[in-house]
This record gives structure tokens, sequence and C-alpha cells, in this order.
């Protein structure tokens, strides 16, 4: 059962971690200034708090996090994390019609790095960018609005990796700030981007568990 807290949905809480859903618009962790400190860790931490952070959402999307209780249990899902045990999807919106072959699952391998004189902005370079591949596949694509549904599997997980690479491959995300042009960030008041599901080993046994966060676009 989901209970809230300050507007936060926790989707399930133990002894070693806690599984959230944070809204568009919140940030993962603190900013720089006084207006950037109220964030999902510390909205969390005011009834949890040994709940430390393990990864990132940015501020802009939605979508299922997961937040260790205590430092030991910090570093085995850090560990899971950075050896590629954690699986996550995400869905999107994007703008346009995808070609066919996106009715299967393809990949986007694009190397990313950051784009310096734009920072925090990231672009696509081919010669010193870090590896940064996604998967992409179709769920359903809208001819009225001109805009496709797609399911969306990060490989790496570089800092605005999804929205750099649909925004290379012609297919900006609707309500991207950052990367889309005037027009397709018009057609949403937030970021159409959500974390829909998080396959994980748990911390102590090393179970997997699953779970899963319908969008709310």
């Amino acid at each position: 059962m989901t209970t809230t807290m300050t507007d936060l949905a926790l989707v399930h809480v133990d002894p070693h971690w806690i599984i959230v859903n944070k809204p568009s618009g919140l940030l993962a962790v603190p900013g720089r200034g006084a207006d950037k400190q109220d964030c999902l860790s510390s909205r969390v931490q005011q009834e949890y708090p040994d709940a430390l952070i393990v990864h990132r959402l940015d501020m802009a999307t939605s979508g299922l996090m997961v937040l260790a209780r205590g430092l030991e249990a910090q570093r085995t899902l850090s560990a899971a994390f950075a050896n590629r045990l954690v699986y996550k999807s995400y869905t999107a919106v994007v703008s346009g019609t995808l070609a066919a072959e996106y009715a299967d699952w393809q990949t986007i391998d694009l190397p990313i790095q950051v784009d310096w004189p734009n920072r925090p902005l990231r672009i696509i370079e081919p010669l010193h960018g870090k590896p940064s591949v996604t998967r992409i596949r179709t769920i359903h694509a809208d001819s009225v609005h001109n805009t496709t549904r797609v399911a969306l599997e990060p490989v790496t997980g570089r800092s605005h990796q999804l929205r750099v690479h649909l925004r290379a491959i012609g297919h900006p995300i609707l309500g991207d700030a950052l990367y889309a042009p005037a027009p397709v960030l018009a057609l949403s008041e937030r970021l159409l981007l959500h974390a829909t599901a998080l396959h994980l080993p748990h911390p102590v046994h090393g179970n997997t568990m699953d779970f899963e966060s319908a969008p709310a676009f």
C-alpha cells in the first residue's frame, strides 16, 4: 500500500531501504542557495533520518528512486548500480512519429560529454564523449498530435542521457526546458519523462525486487 509523506509517495519501506516516487519539479538532493534546500532527500529524512541517496533523477523527471538506510546499505546499493545489476526503465512522450523500426527495441549508441561553455548542458561528442547507450521502443504513436510514447532503458547512466539521446535522433521530449526547441517545450507544462520500473537486488538478502510506477501523463 502506498502512503504519502509531505507530497511524496512511499512505495516500499523496510529497515534497509526506501523506494519513493519523486514528483516532477523536486530536486533529488539540495542545490546551491537557500531556495534550493527543499528536496526529496531532506523530505524523506524528516521521517527516516538514516536515509541516504544512492542515485538521482533530474529535477524535471518524475518516478522511482531508491534511498539506502545507513552507510552499509548505501555502499551495497551503490555497488549494484556501478556493476549494472540494477534495471531501470522509463516512459517518455516525444515529438514526432518514430520510424517503423522502433516498434522493436533499437539502440542509441552516441557518446556524451559536458557542453563546457553551456553547463550543465550535455552534447553528443563522437571523439571525446563518454560511451552512452540507450534502448528505445515505441509504445504508441499519436498521429493526430504528432507525438510518440516510448519506452526507454538506459544501459549507461550519463547525466541527461535520455534527453540528449532523444534530441539527437530528432525526437526531443515534450516539455524539455533544456533540450527541446520552443514549439516542443510549449506542448507540456512539465518534462514528460517518468522512471517507471526499478528492479534491483535487496541490500541484505540480495534477492531481486521489482517496483513499478505508472506515469501520470
